[in-house]
């Protein structure tokens, strides 16, 4: 591993905690170089939460150090927006009749020890109804809209809006057939669950835990064959899987009877490999104990996916292997795409083969299914 590289893994414990004690690594950091990374993970906020509390000496000098501060002033006004238009973009949902929740964002945000440290995207709302109803009512406000799989744009304000009518999906037809079954059956559970959210700005409504353990890990599994994903996406997991461990405090037979459960639930939607390739990466870089992993590590898979991660960084924008992505029309995408996941045929190969099948079915699903 290199060595500015094992020295960000050090500090990055410690700011999110898992470390109480400051690394003594950082005595030979490269702290531009940290930022380099910071910066292609989308962790800027992460890492200045940690070096608030480093001594004088120990910190980077006064320029980088400013600049740092810019960018983490810049995320935590970013996510005081993101709430306030959350609390808006709920309550309009609610009074126009759909049963709703906020799915990743800013209610992973909650979990993270400064709700203002992680760098958001967009609001994603999950929205009851079904697609058919879900459609009309996005036609009726923002008309010409592109309809993917799982959700369509909703663009009514300055922060983009992904509205969903299903949370989620696998390429694999019999591990979505089972995964859109599961939805059905736990969604209005979700969308029951309603948090206060920080400093007074109202009340959102999330999944529960229980759902995020298997949620956000198909969430990040999709990723890896569409653009990939970085080390954000990952540290969401991390405290969602802590979270999940904290609910369930004291470890009795029904605690055993729940772990059972989740990884029952992994085997049967395919995701039991990739979670032991996660769980790899959520030790090595965020220190999560053992006794805590909701699968056993898969070290070989996992470090496959680390080195994945750390090319690619947040959403896999600094991927470079296959060309510039800038500008590229469909078709050329659609190959770049297929081309790129072959390399995951080896690794997890009934979805990286159905991806692009996904992908034709699907057109071909709307050319005849959808009217203009």
């Amino acid at each position: 591993m290199l060595k500015q590289q094992k020295i960000f893994f050090d500090f990055l414990r410690f700011c999110i905690g898992s470390a109480k004690e400051i690394p003594g690594s950082l005595k030979e950091v490269d702290w531009k170089e940290l930022y380099a990374i910071a910066q292609k993970q989308a962790l800027l906020g992460v890492l200045f939460h940690g070096i608030q509390r480093l001594p004088k000496e120990l910190a980077p000098e006064q320029k980088l150090l400013m600049q740092w501060m810019v960018m983490a002033e810049m995320i935590r006004k970013q996510n005081i927006r993101l709430f306030q238009n959350s609390v808006k973009v709920c309550q309009n949902f609610e009074n126009e009749g759909f049963a709703n929740c906020i799915v990743k964002g800013q209610g992973n945000a909650l979990l993270y020890p400064d709700s203002y440290m992680r760098t958001p995207g967009d609001i994603d709302i999950y929205l009851a109804g079904g697609r058919k109803r879900v459609m009309e009512y996005v036609n009726k406000v923002c008309p010409n809209q592109v309809m993917r799989y799982h959700h369509v744009d909703f663009p009514v304000m300055k922060t983009a809006i992904e509205v969903h009518f299903t949370p989620s999906y696998m390429f694999f037809p019999i591990h979505n057939s089972r995964m859109q079954k599961w939805f059905k059956e736990v969604m209005d559970l979700q969308c029951s669950n309603v948090v206060t959210l920080p400093d007074g700005y109202g009340e959102i409504t999330v999944p529960t835990t229980p759902f995020n353990v298997v949620y956000v890990l198909s969430h990040l599994y999709r990723h890896v064959f569409t653009e990939g994903i970085g080390l954000r996406q990952l540290l969401d997991y991390y405290f969602v899987v802590m979270m999940w461990h904290t609910d369930l405090t004291n470890l009795t037979d029904s605690d055993s009877a729940d772990l059972a459960a989740l990884q029952w639930e992994l085997k049967r939607l395919g995701l039991w490999k990739f979670a032991g390739a996660v769980m790899y990466v959520l030790h090595e870089v965020f220190g999560l104990e053992e006794d805590m992993m909701i699968v056993p590590m898969n070290e070989k898979e996992g470090m496959f996916l680390l080195d994945e991660i750390m090319r690619g960084g947040n959403f896999g924008q600094y991927d470079d292997r296959l060309g510039d992505k800038t500008g590229e029309g469909k078709v050329h995408r659609y190959f770049r795409m297929s081309l790129r996941n072959m390399r995951f045929v080896r690794h997890y190969p009934s979805e990286a083969l159905c991806e692009p099948l996904f992908r034709t079915w699907f057109w071909t699903w709307k050319k005849l299914n959808v009217t203009k």
